[in-house]
């Protein structure tokens, strides 16, 4: 199976995930999650990203990111890789890749279904077994949506601060968002959309988007099309 093209278009969050090579740790020590983080906020800025959620699970991240201009995630992802796999190497006495092949990628919607995913990163380690709270994990942007803590790593997006007339306002009604379980079938689909590397939103948003890239965005049927005898 061909593997999709990248999307290009500024302005748009995207959902990124980049796992470990062949599902192995990517940190080791509670050390390298911070110095990850520092990178990131550098290669950010240098790329022109908004970082608006993330978790960094341990053998994966993902990232919920709105570019500024057509190549500012692939540039973003390439810099933050070859940065901290330099780093691991180094520090680990070890040789190789870290990561497995091309992240993914997906188009988010921004209106509910951007919240959605946005919860679905920060309950990763919820669902995980890891903390029975999201905010018990030190390594995502819970603890600065939905608690208020210093995060200068994390922007927010005008749909999380549409949630209120304020701060407070926007985190209380964030916690009150994640009290409502999301269930199985949204977490399912946003799992398999990014896996596919397709988009996330609604039938019109999808049109919109074949519009700009001139190519569908919608899974494909399973075979080749049937020849019609003539």
């Amino acid at each position: 199976m061909p593997r999709q093209p990248r999307y290009r278009i500024p302005g748009l969050p995207q959902h990124v995930v980049q796992r470990g090579n062949d599902r192995q740790a990517t940190f080791y020590r509670p050390p390298d999650y911070f110095i990850y983080k520092n990178y990131l906020q550098e290669a950010a800025a240098s790329h022109s990203c908004q970082i608006h959620a993330y978790v960094l699970m341990t053998n994966h991240v993902h990232l919920l990111v709105t570019p500024a201009a057509e190549d500012s995630i692939p540039q973003l992802m390439q810099a933050l890789g070859r940065r901290y796999v330099r780093y691991v190497n180094k520090a680990y006495g070890r040789t190789g890749t870290l990561w497995e092949g091309r992240y993914k990628a997906c188009l988010i919607q921004a209106d509910r279904y951007f919240l959605a995913c946005q919860r679905y990163i920060e309950l990763n380690p919820v669902r995980g077994g890891m903390v029975a709270d999201p905010g018990e994990y030190a390594h995502s942007s819970y603890r600065y949506n939905a608690l208020g803590h210093s995060d200068p790593l994390v922007i927010e997006h005008t749909t999380y601060t549409a949630l209120g007339n304020s701060p407070a306002e926007c985190r209380c009604a964030y916690r009150s968002f994640f009290a409502a379980a999301p269930g199985p079938d949204p977490t399912r689909k946003i799992r398999e959309v990014t896996n596919a590397c397709l988009v996330l939103g609604n039938d019109r948003f999808k049109d919109q988007i074949e519009a700009v890239l001139a190519r569908s965005v919608r899974p494909g049927s399973a075979g080749r099309p049937r020849k019609i005898a003539v």
